[in-house]
C-alpha cells in the first residue's frame, strides 16, 4: 500500500503533465499556482508524519533483524553445544569401547591361562594316577607270586609228608601181615585184604601230580 506523499508526489506529476506550455516554448509550462501550492502544502505536513512512520518501521526493522540474528545466534549456539556433545559422546563411548574390548581381551587371556594350567595339572594328575597304580599292581603281583611260590612249596611238603606217613603205614602193615594171617586163621574168619586199595592209589596219584 502506498503512503500519502507518494499519492501526492503521482498527482503533482500528473498536474505538471497536464498543464500547457507557454507560448513559443517547450520547456516553460503554465502553472495554476493555488493548486500546486496547495499540493505542496499538504507534501509539507505530510512529509514528518511520514517520515516518523518510515523511522518506526525502520526501528521496527532493526529491532526485528536484531531479534531475528538473536534468535539465529542461539540456534547456532545450540547446534553447536549438541554437536560438541554429540562429539564428546563419541569420544565416551570410543573410550568405553576400548575399555570393554581390553577387558574382553584381559579375561579371554586369563580364562585361556586357566584352562592351561587346569590342563597341565589333570595331565599331571592322570600320569601320577598312572604310575601309581602301575606301581601298586607291580607290588601286588609280587606278592601274589611269592604267595604261589610259598603256597606250592608248603603244598609240596604237605603231599611228601602225606606221603612218608602213607608209606610208614603201609611198611607196617607188611610187617604185621604174616602175624595177622595166622590170627585169621585161629579164629577162622581171616580174609585177605590188599595193601593198597584202587582209591587210595588214585587219590595219592592226583596228590603227586599236583
Amino acid at each position: 500500500m502506498s503512503s500519502r506523499i507518494e499519492q501526492i508526489i503521482d498527482e503533482i506529476d500528473e498536474f505538471i503533465e497536464s498543464c500547457k506550455f507557454q507560448p513559443l516554448s517547450a520547456t516553460k509550462i503554465i502553472v495554476n499556482k493555488e493548486e500546486i501550492e496547495e499540493l505542496l502544502r499538504e507534501l509539507r505536513l505530510k512529509t514528518p508524519d511520514e517520515i516518523k512512520r518510515y523511522q518506526k518501521i525502520i526501528s521496527n526493522k532493526d529491532a526485528i533483524l536484531e531479534d531475528a540474528q538473536s534468535k539465529a545466534d542461539a540456534i547456532i549456539a545450540d547446534a553447536q553445544a549438541k554437536a560438541q556433545e554429540l562429539v564428546t559422546q563419541h569420544e565416551i563411548m570410543q573410550k568405553a569401547y576400548a575399555q570393554a574390548n581390553d577387558t574382553i581381551n584381559a579375561a579371554n587371556k586369563q580364562a585361556q591361562e586357566i584352562l592351561d594350567s587346569a590342563t597341565q595339572d589333570a595331565n599331571s594328575i592322570r600320569l601320577s594316577a598312572i604310575t601309581y597304580t602301575d606301581d601298586m599292581m607291580a607290588n601286588i603281583g609280587s606278592v601274589l607270586n611269592q604267595t604261589l611260590e610259598d603256597a606250592g612249596g608248603k603244598y609240596k611238603g604237605f603231599i611228601d609228608a602225606l606221603q612218608s606217613c602213607l608209606d610208614v603205614v603201609n611198611h607196617n602193615r607188611q610187617e604185621l601181615a604174616p602175624q595177622t594171617a595166622q590170627a585169621a586163621a585161629m579164629t577162622g574168619s581171616y580174609h585177605e585184604e590188599p595193601a593198597d586199595t584202587p582209591e587210595e592209589d588214585s587219590l595219592l596219584d592226583d596228590l603227586g601230580e599236583e
